[in-house]
């Protein structure tokens, strides 16, 4: 059988939670269209609320859509719905453990709920793989927070899923963990496991991440590849600090100026369409004197307002 082109498919999905007592009827998911190739790394991103989680619980058979159509690795979800669920791994945001087994029998028994016959397991393997050899035979409950999420990552490659989907995997990880999780996920990704990754850190998404997804409001507001993604956001701050703080901003010719609650400052520029240079001689040319200076690059705020919030922004359909 031929391996698909997509690892993930989605047509037209929708998801309404039904109206509660305390609550009403909320439509999580308005029509999304995604196309997730195999073999990529691909990042889902989106501000809180914006309909990510829903769209990874339908995906793993947790939550049931409402309509449209869903395959992971040209298996319907409708049609095939074991086959379909046993074709990912998925590694939630909370972490959820055993905490009376050990990292090996937690494994174990993973394999053993997917029917990964004994001879096929690879349970020592994952543990080296993600540095828990040495906490095979402790209790899970005596792990740290950072093993215990790795241990969460092994657990979801038991039965050797094509896709590894990745929910805020580093969410409140030292730096070094973090590292060796992305050593091993793009080791897996070079052996051919598509991975979808979501993540509060663009630069994770920036580093990692083929193509992005960025969805807000239940609705897919850009999905295309990281660089050209990047390129869109190639707006920079100059920040102005003044020989006394200034009580209002002045129009500075060309730019968006905006004073800053201590009185500096705050001038934004496009790099592909001006300098530093420019924004200086157009500040000073609004009679405003320079002390000192800083630039800032746009964080993942900065992302969201431009691509949801921005006068520019607009749904666009994934390509295809």
């Amino acid at each position: 059988m031929s391996l698909p082109d997509l690892a993930i498919e989605a047509k037209g999905l929708v998801k309404t939670y039904a109206a509660s007592k305390n609550n009403p009827a909320k439509t999580a998911l308005k029509g999304i269209d995604l196309e997730i190739p195999r073999g990529s790394i691909f990042g889902l991103l989106g501000p809180n609320g914006a309909g990510k989680s829903t769209f990874i619980n339908i995906l793993a058979g947790i939550v049931n859509k409402t309509e449209g159509k869903v395959s992971i690795w040209g298996r319907n979800i409708d049609h095939e719905p074991r086959n379909a669920r046993a074709a990912i791994g998925v590694v939630p945001q909370e972490i959820a453990a055993d905490v009376f087994f050990t990292p090996f029998e937690s494994l174990e028994t993973q394999a053993g709920l997917y029917g990964v016959p004994k001879a096929e397991r690879q349970s020592e393997a994952l543990l080296a793989a993600l540095g828990l050899t040495e906490k095979r035979n402790a209790y899970v409950r005596q792990l740290s927070g950072g093993m215990k999420r790795r241990l969460m990552v092994a657990k979801a490659m038991v039965h050797r899923p094509p896709v590894l989907i990745l929910d805020e995997p580093t969410a409140g990880v030292d730096v070094e963990l973090r590292r060796q999780l992305w050593e091993y996920v793009v080791a897996l990704n070079k052996h051919g496991v598509t991975v979808v990754l979501t993540t509060h850190y663009l630069e994770e998404a920036e580093q990692l991440c083929d193509q992005i997804a960025i969805i807000n409001h239940g609705q897919v507001v850009a999905c295309e590849p990281t660089r050209e993604l990047v390129g869109r956001l190639d707006t920079r701050t100059v920040v102005i600090t003044p020989p006394e703080p200034l009580t209002a901003a002045p129009k500075v010719k060309g730019f968006d100026a905006k004073l800053r609650k201590d009185g500096r400052l705050a001038v934004s520029y496009r790099t592909g369409e001006s300098s530093v240079e420019a924004v200086l001689a157009a500040v000073r040319a609004a009679g405003v004197h320079i002390k000192d200076l800083a630039t800032e690059d746009p964080d993942l705020e900065d992302v969201f307002l431009a691509l949801t919030y921005g006068a520019d922004a607009q749904v666009v359909a994934q390509p295809g």
